[in-house]
Order: structure tokens, then sequence, then C-alpha cells
């Protein structure tokens, strides 16, 4: 079912880790869905090289593969020639996928695109999207709930979003000492702490 390049990515799979203090740092997938993978990258503020990238996952054995692979191939590339890599790169430096697995490689794609945009915006290297509810929901929709591997927004955690002149406020149907509300809030600061100056998180209960 698999190539040989891609048991030997699963078997022994490159920059597999968490990298302390990250340039950026972001989740996609969800553990509902089969497969998950976060990304950590330190990129040089000069060159604009991707000096070091590793990953943590969740899924399959052509989820492991593929991101390996993906790493691998954006190593040591400026952020907009890392830009250009596509699902299809990946399936072909690993010698093919089968296709019930082909959305693993573009998992890693999605991955890799949405820790280069946070790096972006957190940069000014890119303008920031015009802060809305739509922007802040859409964002909010990669935020994963561990403990059942949902979204926030479909699975009605996220109660309210305030939007004022110089803040977003956020209201969530977790309390504080919830066992996952720390991952929840550091993941919705990945996603919306780009665009956003002054973000406040409230969990139920608080003030």
């Amino acid at each position: 079912m698999y190539s040989k390049k891609v048991i030997e990515y699963f078997m022994h799979p490159k920059n597999v880790g968490e990298i302390k203090n990250p340039d950026v740092k972001i989740t996609e997938g969800s553990v509902a869905c089969g497969d998950m993978l976060t990304l950590y990258l330190k990129i040089d503020k000069k060159s604009h090289k991707i000096k070091d990238i590793k990953f943590k996952s969740y899924g399959c054995a052509a989820n492991i593969a593929t991101t390996s692979m993906m790493t691998e191939l954006v190593k040591g590339k400026t952020i907009e020639e890392a830009k250009k890599l596509t699902f299809t790169d990946i399936q072909k430096a690993l010698g093919g996928l089968p296709p019930v697995k082909v959305h693993c490689s573009v998992l890693a794609i999605d991955g890799l695109k949405s820790a280069i945009r946070a790096y972006e915006e957190k940069h000014g290297l890119i303008e920031k999207e015009k802060i809305d509810e739509h922007i802040i929901r859409s964002r909010l929709r990669h935020v994963i709930y561990p403990k059942i591997g949902k979204d926030i927004v479909s699975m009605g955690t996220l109660k309210e979003i305030k939007i004022g002149k110089n803040f977003v406020e956020i209201k969530l149907d977790i309390t504080k000492d919830d066992q996952f509300s720390k991952a929840v809030e550091e993941s919705i600061r990945e996603r919306i702490g780009p665009i956003v100056k002054n973000l406040k998180i409230i969990f139920k209960g608080s003030k």
C-alpha cells in the first residue's frame, strides 16, 4: 500500500519534536478527523530563511511521513520559496501515496502555509486582514478542544465574540480550571494574536 520511501519516513521521521521559543507555532487538523499536526519554526529575520522546523503528529503513517518530508523540503529555504511547495511535490518525493491518503499531504501543506502566514502577519510582512467577526470565527475553527478533537466553534464552546476599536474579546463556555483551558487559550492566541493587538479571552465564571 505504501512506497518504500513512505515507510522509511514513517519508521524514521526527520525533524520530530519541539523548538523552544519558536518564531511561530501552529496546529492543523483534528483528532476527530484522524490526523493532526503541530509545527514549530525558527526563521531568520533578515533572510527570512527557515533555520529550523520541527513537528509533532497525531495520525497515521502517511500523516507522519508527509509532514516529515515537508519539513525536509523547506528547511533552509526562504518563506517565499517554501510557499511554492505543493502537496503534489510531497507525494512525488515520497514515491506516491494511496488515493485515500492524499489528504495527509494536503494537511502538511495547510499547516506550513498557516505557519508562514502567522509569521508574516506577526512581523508585518503582509497586510493584515480586516478584523470582523467572520475572520475571527473562521480562524477559531482551527482551535481544537483536545478532549473530543473538535473545534471550539462547531462544538459550541465559543459563546461570544466582541470587537472594539482596539481590542477583541472572546468568551468561552469552559472554565479556567478545565484541564484543556491552557491548550485552548494558547491555540487561540496562535490564531488570533498575529492580527489582533489586544486580545482578551474570558473563561466561564471569569469576569
